[in-house]
């Protein structure tokens, strides 16, 4: 199975980013996650989306290949970053590579709550007419890391406790049950 990961931060130490890399070793066998650079996206520009650039054209590429998507969001003033954003704006145009796609969505921070609002700004987001996702349905199956100080090794990067990696298997595992189905 092939997982498209998108993480909403682009900074090199981010939780979010050291989160995709802890599920891309641990479930290596079970899933094949790639990690997609939205680093390298021009900002959505509508004149260019009929004959977008290169980079574009291989992000929608390697989302309409995927299986599903995992979307790793950080929570910027109660929302998703601009970049994230970015992304999918491109991804909601033209040939509208999210239609259907199976997703979930996780995020990182250094607070108690866990990214809740962008993750409830995101569920909107990819429901709009230009993306209509097939979001994992909510309900216990969130993955809200707070304190994510408390919960990442500092030398490695790697997600080490062992409640959270509990949880975080759990879900992965009902993701890929979704994902079969839809």
């Amino acid at each position: 199975m092939n997982i498209v990961v998108i993480v909403g931060s682009l900074r090199k130490e981010s939780y979010n980013l050291q989160l995709a890399k802890t599920m891309e070793a641990r479930y290596k066998g079970k899933v094949n996650l790639q990690i997609a650079d939205i680093r390298s996206l021009p900002y959505f520009d509508q004149d260019e989306e009929n004959n977008p650039p290169q980079t574009v054209k291989e992000f929608k590429e390697s989302i309409a290949k995927a299986d599903g998507v995992i979307i790793i969001t950080p929570e910027y003033n109660w929302s998703v970053p601009g970049v994230l954003k970015n992304a999918l704006d491109w991804a909601s145009r033209v040939d509208k590579v999210f239609i259907g796609k199976p997703v979930m969505a996780l995020g990182v921070t250094l607070g108690m709550l866990g990214t809740v609002r962008a993750q409830m700004h995101l569920r909107e987001i990819l429901s709009s007419p230009g993306l209509q996702a097939k979001i994992l349905p909510p309900g216990g199956n969130e993955v809200l890391i707070g304190l994510a100080n408390q919960k990442f090794d500092e030398q490695t990067g790697q997600l080490v406790d062992e409640g959270t990696l509990s949880f975080l298997d759990e879900k992965v595992d009902v993701f890929i049950d979704f994902v079969k189905t839809v």
